[in-house]
């Protein structure tokens, strides 16, 4: 069973900057699987934000490509979303999740593909 712990959120004005962490534990875990953020908007369905595979690739939903940046440290086992020029439309809870061994190049993996979820971090931004 693999645990994940996220941190980082916060409130923040819009235009600011947030780092959010997820520290992945665990006996089953590996820096070789894939890994996601997703995000729970208020009154919305939980949508993923970006994503990130086996061999580094690394994907987007269109709303925050140039701002949001996913990223692993494999020494620390933990996952990044550094989050710059917020949007009170970015406001929500944030996940991370992983999942076992998979390559998607070209799209955002699908939660399907996930199978440990962490706890959540809210992130707020006013405007």
């Amino acid at each position: 069973q693999v645990q994940l712990v996220e941190s980082g959120g916060g409130s923040v004005q819009a235009g600011g900057s947030l780092r959010l962490s997820c520290v992945a534990s665990g006996h089953t875990y590996t820096n070789y699987f894939v890994m996601g953020w997703f995000r729970r908007c208020p009154g919305k369905e939980r949508e993923g934000v970006a994503s990130i595979d086996s061999d580094l690739n690394t994907n987007y939903i269109d709303s925050v490509k140039g701002r949001f940046t996913i990223s692993k440290d494999y020494a620390k086992k933990t996952l990044y979303l550094q989050m710059n020029n917020l949007k009170p439309e970015d406001t929500a809870m944030y996940y991370c999740a992983t999942g076992g061994y998979a390559i998607w190049r070209t799209s955002l993996i699908p939660e399907a593909a996930y199978s440990s979820w962490g706890q959540g971090t809210q992130v707020t931004v006013s405007s």
